[in-house]
């Protein structure tokens, strides 16, 4: 009677282990998707890092929500689903944190940039951003300062060097970076203002200006997990994978510069 008792007790201790490791199995093959809104300017290295990632997390689907900071912002406000944040500027960050959107503990600083001037290549006159203010510039691509981080940023360059008043009536606003860098190179502009790392991706501007940064407040972006997250503890992964060396190799390979936490 004994021996049955044991065999029945080990007989369910083994249905019980298996049980758990399939579970367990099952529960680390399970897809799970993260929504990510994403700065504009940001949008080809995450793609890059979202490969990356993926091997290493082949369960976990990575899909991005590109556009201005501004507009990512006001989505989450009205309830747009979203697991992570990556703003291109403090403000848009701020303003969700002040409504309790945030997982605030999981905010932190990950990258900075530089605001420059572009012209066409092809352009040999000696320019700056005093330049700006010849006749010659007869329109000026800016991303609008109310919603768009590097127009606020470039808006603050410009002021810095009291250029803002005397050009607005050449200033033509853009949605986000990529729209100025495409004046640009149609050359329905002038010139534009936009981030350092939006060059990279065009073969038909040129840097003809940087920003020194005491000319602007500090370029930094800040990333968080949203309190509405449905998978937090996948997100706070992804989040710490932004800071980890294959992905900062990245991120420096785009001309981005990290901050250090």
């Amino acid at each position: 009677m004994i021996i049955n008792r044991r065999r029945f007790i080990a007989f369910n201790l083994a249905i019980l282990t298996t049980a758990c490791t399939n579970y367990n199995l099952s529960k680390k093959q399970q897809k799970i998707n993260l929504t990510i809104s994403v700065a504009s300017s940001v949008q080809d290295v995450m793609k890059d890092i979202q490969v990356l990632y993926r091997k290493e997390n082949p369960n976990v689907y990575v899909n991005y929500n590109f556009g201005s900071s501004g507009s990512l912002q006001q989505q989450i406000e009205q309830g747009a689903p979203t697991d992570i944040f990556l703003s291109a500027a403090p403000k848009q960050m701020n303003a969700l944190q002040r409504k309790k959107l945030l997982l605030t503990e999981t905010r932190r600083n990950l990258l900075k940039n530089r605001v420059v001037l572009i012209v066409l290549k092809e352009i040999d006159n000696n320019v700056t951003f005093e330049s700006l203010n010849r006749a010659e510039f007869k329109k000026i691509a800016l991303g609008d300062p109310a919603s768009v981080p590097a127009g606020q940023y470039g808006k603050e360059v410009l002021s810095f060097l009291e250029l803002y008043k005397k050009i607005d009536s050449k200033l033509v606003f853009g949605k986000n970076t990529r729209q100025i860098l495409f004046y640009v190179e149609t050359g329905n502009v002038d010139a534009g203002l936009v981030y350092k790392t939006d060059v990279r991706v065009s073969d038909k501007v040129k840097i003809v200006d940087i920003a020194p940064e005491n000319y602007h407040s500090p370029i930094i972006y800040p990333i968080s997990v949203m309190k509405q997250s449905k998978h937090p503890e996948e997100a706070k992964k992804f989040t710490e994978f932004l800071f980890s060396e294959r992905a900062k190799d990245l991120f420096k390979n785009y001309g981005f510069s990290l901050v250090k936490n």
